[in-house]
């Protein structure tokens, strides 16, 4: 039952956590939005019986992803700043 629930819910979550990273205005914001995101995606994988995957979505889409946006979002200049 509760394996049910989860399989329900989790798609649910992921669309959820998808349509607030496009909703905020704030780029880093958007970026931990997307982050939340991955890992409810890896945990989708894992909970279908694909630990690799789940692994690699975990690594490469939730930790890797997020901190080249964030480093690349932090090198550019704001055009509110002017």
């Amino acid at each position: 039952m509760m394996e049910m629930i989860l399989h329900a819910a989790l798609p649910i979550l992921i669309v959820v956590t998808a349509i607030i990273a496009i909703l905020f205005r704030d780029l880093i914001s958007a970026t931990i939005a997307l982050a939340a995101m991955s890992l409810l995606l890896s945990l989708e994988f894992y909970i279908l019986q694909a630990p690799d995957v789940a692994i690699a979505e975990a690594g490469v889409g939730a930790c890797l992803t997020t901190a080249i946006l964030i480093i690349s979002i932090k090198a550019t200049k704001r055009m509110e700043d002017e």
